[in-house]
């Protein structure tokens, strides 16, 4: 099981098509939408897939049910920022990193219009001229948040018992989000990076979006109408670090099914640096092995990702995968859309996200 996108299942398919010619292992790829890759348990899948894609701060609640089958570790060196370490948990291995990717910033180059350098530029200067459009999909808006609040020098989260973070790092993420959704559109709310994505390549409507998870495939040639580079992210003026969130895919085998053995094998094989560089790559993969990074971050044909968003995801922070985080998230993305749309105080929505915290932290404590 895999996601409903070229990034995820085109290459998987033709990876898979070799494998077989290889070694005569038939493998069939099912796909699930972006929402049901964030949303369905992996226990759920683990029941029905031998070969799970999966999202790293799932590796908590995977800990907690042995659904997946521990793996063999990584090494360290054919990491690319934490794409390896991300899927670690109690020391143990659940899933090896097949995709890379975190929040970026991407402009379109032909509409040659000024990209801001620093956070500060958007929220007290005259922002409207760099033609942003930013995703506020709410889990895109708190995920944003995040890479803001690490950004800032605070990626310990979460900060205490009582706080996720501090108020003075959470009312800057958010005075910064709420000043990029009231540079419009307001639809920005129902708009995940694909949607920004395909605005940014199909019409001349904006320039740029500040940050959002990459896609390679809007920077390769002839994949939409106009084709897009990514740049470094925004950076606070006197901090200057790219904290940015982390995401990605790893690869996972279900300890549910029987057939572990033969499903690990074809996990190590599609990981490798040949094929993640190779098959993967040339079919609209989105590669996760350095190796595979450094080999053609330079080719013209993928440079305008894998060259101009090499340093953010390098630096790129993982954030929380306790058990209870993702059932907090859920709680967060139910409320944060209010915050936008009935412009709500940024003090009050912060005390509102620390109640929600603390419920699913003391409910996991007992």
């Amino acid at each position: 099981m895999t996601w409903d996108h070229p990034r995820a299942y085109d290459c998987l398919v033709a990876a898979t098509a070799d494998y077989a010619n290889q070694t005569s292992t038939d493998v069939h790829w099912e796909k699930r939408s972006l929402q049901a890759f964030a949303d369905v348990p992996i226990e759920t899948l683990a029941r029905e897939y031998d070969l799970i894609v999966l999202d790293h701060p799932h590796v908590g609640q995977i800990a907690e049910s042995g659904c997946l089958v521990p793996l063999p570790d990584m090494p360290s060196e054919v990491s690319l920022g934490g794409s390896v370490e991300c899927y670690k948990w109690q020391g143990r291995s659940w899933a090896w990193p097949i995709d890379a990717a975190c929040q970026m910033a991407v402009t379109r180059p032909d509409l040659s219009r000024e990209f801001p350098k620093t956070w500060e530029q958007i929220l007290y200067g005259d922002a409207k001229h760099f033609g942003l459009l930013t995703p506020l999909l709410p889990v895109d808006a708190f995920d944003m948040m995040l890479t803001l609040v690490a950004s800032h020098g605070e990626e310990y989260l979460p900060l205490s018992p009582s706080e996720f973070c501090s108020e003075a790092n959470g009312i800057l993420a958010l005075t910064i989000l709420k000043r990029l959704f009231k540079l419009g559109p307001s639809e920005a709310v129902a708009m995940n990076p694909i949607k920004v994505l395909e605005a940014l390549s199909t019409s001349d409507d904006f320039a740029a979006s500040p940050c959002l998870f990459g896609y390679i495939n809007y920077a390769r040639p002839d994949f939409r109408p106009h084709r897009l580079r990514y740049v470094d992210l925004p950076v606070f003026a006197g901090v200057g670090a790219r904290r940015a969130i982390l995401g990605g895919a790893g690869i996972g085998v279900s300890a549910l099914r029987g057939n572990a053995e033969t499903a690990q094998a074809f996990a190590a094989w599609v990981t490798s640096e040949p094929i993640q560089g190779g098959v993967y790559l040339h079919n609209q993969g989105q590669p996760a092995h350095l190796g595979a990074w450094l080999a053609n971050r330079r080719d013209p044909s993928f440079a305008g990702f894998m060259d101009g968003g090499f340093e953010t995801i390098r630096t790129a922070w993982t954030r929380p995968r306790d058990a209870w985080f993702l059932l907090f998230v859920d709680d967060v993305c139910e409320v944060i859309t209010d915050f936008f749309l009935k412009d709500q105080d940024e003090f009050a929505f912060l005390a509102q996200l620390n109640q929600l915290y603390c419920k699913h932290t003391t409910k996991a404590a007992e």
